[in-house]
């Protein structure tokens, strides 16, 4: 069988996404997707993506990791699906959609920005060096004084899997302050279990939690991943963060087929 799909990345967050509006798609196969999802034998990413119909919003998203299995929230991949639901024909400039963490609204432009609403944060673990939230997925967040030469997968491995977050892990933000409104992240990821070019749903973590950190004193807050550069805006009422917004490119980088 053949199998069409099509890549994008955000920020160099990587994707394979099928459409998969007609339920064809092994979804319980976790080895398929994470030989879909290999990078020496398959066609290569960060995770895979699922465009289904909703009986209510535009399209639902299915998201798996890597390694096959279906995960938390990705903030980058749901940008990047908004995108693909726009080439399809789905939606032209906004979005209505159910992932995994519940609704979410999303705007694309003619250059293919997408800003994409996240889910409202009203809790956040601030420590002494290091704050944990969750922004759709697990964050941890930690200031990093070099961020260049930080090995962050030996030390992102160390944290995820560590007695602090158990047998769930958590994904693990490097971050360093660049100026009063602008930050330098580096993210370890489970379930790729490594770092990868930028993460959505950590930029996300990081922009709330230099806000509530007092690090920062703007609601919209621009964030350097190793891909290249985006955005969060929120507003705060009382303690909850609400009207969160991820904000930036989402790219079509190649269309093809394979056999599965």
């Amino acid at each position: 069988m053949k199998l069409t799909f099509y890549k994008y990345q955000g920020t160099g967050n990587d994707f394979v996404m099928i459409d998969n509006r007609s339920l064809s798609f092994p979804k319980s196969n976790t080895q398929l997707v994470a030989h879909l999802c290999d990078r020496k034998f398959g066609i290569g990413a960060d995770g895979l993506i699922l465009l289904e119909n909703h009986p209510e919003y535009d399209f639902k998203m299915v998201y798996y990791n890597s390694d096959g299995n279906e995960s938390s929230m990705c903030g980058n991949g749901g940008r990047c699906l908004v995108a693909f639901a726009k080439h399809m024909g789905v939606i032209t400039d906004k979005a209505e959609f159910e992932a995994v963490d519940g609704y979410h609204y999303a705007t694309i432009d003619s250059d293919s920005t997408v800003a994409l609403q996240m889910i409202d944060v009203d809790t956040i673990e601030v420590h002494n060096t290091y704050s944990f939230l969750n922004t759709g997925s697990p964050h941890h967040v930690q200031l990093e004084n070099d961020l260049k030469t930080l090995d962050v997968k030996e030390k992102g491995a160390a944290i995820r899997y560590s007695d602090l977050y158990g047998a769930a892990g958590s994904n693990i933000n490097f971050v360093s302050q660049l100026t009063n409104d602008s930050f330098a992240v580096r993210t370890y990821e489970r379930g790729v279990e490594d770092e990868t070019l930028s993460c959505g749903t950590g930029v996300t973590a990081v922009a709330i939690a230099m806000y509530e950190t007092k690090k920062t004193n703007s609601n919209r807050v621009q964030l350097k991943v190793e891909g290249g550069d985006l955005a969060v805006s929120f507003e705060k009422n009382g303690n909850v963060y609400t009207n969160v917004f991820l904000i930036g490119p989402a790219t079509f980088v190649f269309e093809g087929e394979i056999e599965i």
